[in-house]
């Protein structure tokens, strides 16, 4: 078994328990790709009996591992997103930040996650990517994003105006900071912080979210994954600043952008006891109220 490792950061209390997870995947007979960011984190500290291979971070992971493990948080795991592509490389998300909402495996379980795995217990979920068209194709092959497509304006907090079309027909003209447009998995990310609604990651919807819209009549949106939205920023700004999770390019005014369902989608491994529901539960802290007890 090949296992890719992938982590850009690491507290010094974290330390222990990923050189147990190392030395668990070793007795598992598993061959270890590290990034470089990672591994020069952890070499100090941690000695290698299996045999290891450093990759760079912007290196495709094609036909090299089976399983790639994300050590940081929901971030981590979006960066990873683009040395897989569209290999179906499952990826298992251990927490190291805060929320948490894709890495749900506490740091303290990765031994227990990895032995799971090992078992075939481990419960792969498909998760829905967006893609993003334009003539001046400015993410090249990584023109995809688990999370959202934002739009923005770049520079300053001038307001601006975005014409939106869902299948060739106007939606609606916002007079907004920017737009959201979110998949299922990104509804509890920056579109839940915009007050866009949470909906259940396999819903096969993108929702629509404003942010800070001039119009008090305008609320965010839920639509179909199977439609076509393009969008197109005017104003006084120069330039517009638009995202595709952590990535980002500066395009001109005026430039139609068209998002849609990407060809592929992405494979969370989450434990069995990790569904969605008590995920909410405890990231949000639903159960505290005392009601519930």
């Amino acid at each position: 078994m090949n296992v890719a490792l992938y982590g850009k950061s690491l507290n010094s209390y974290n330390l222990q328990p990923i050189k147990n997870a190392i030395n668990k995947l070793e007795q598992l007979g598993a061959t270890l790709h590290i990034n470089t960011e990672l591994y020069e984190l952890i070499k100090p500290q941690v000695s290698f009996s299996s045999i290891l291979s450093i990759y760079e971070s912007n290196t495709s992971l094609k036909n090299k591992a089976d399983l790639l493990i994300s050590i940081g948080g929901d971030g981590t795991i979006l960066n990873a997103l683009p040395l897989i592509k569209n290999t179906k490389i499952p990826i298992v998300g251990i927490n190291t930040g805060r929320l948490g909402f894709l890495a749900t495996i506490n740091i303290e379980e990765i031994e227990n996650a990895i032995s799971l795995i090992a078992e075939g217990k481990g419960m792969v979920e498909e998760r829905t990517l967006l893609s993003l068209e334009s003539e001046f194709d400015f993410f090249g092959e990584n023109n995809f994003a688990l999370n959202e497509f934002t739009l923005r304006a770049n520079g300053n907090s001038a307001m601006i105006t975005i014409h939106v079309f869902n299948n060739g027909t106007l939606l609606n003209t916002y007079w907004a900071d920017g737009l959201i447009i979110s998949t299922p998995t990104g509804s509890t990310a920056y579109s839940m912080s915009c007050g866009g609604p949470i909906v259940m990651p396999d819903s096969e919807n993108f929702v629509i979210t404003p942010i800070a819209p001039h119009n008090l009549n305008v609320r965010p949106l839920i639509i179909s994954d199977k439609d076509i939205i393009t969008v197109k920023a005017v104003g006084r700004n120069k330039k517009f600043l638009v995202t595709l999770d952590s990535r980002s390019e500066v395009i001109d005014p005026e430039i139609e952008l068209t998002v849609k369902k990407e060809r592929f989608t992405a494979s969370i491994i989450r434990l069995p006891h990790h569904d969605f529901p008590s995920t909410l539960r405890e990231k949000l802290l639903w159960g505290l109220d005392f009601r519930n007890q």
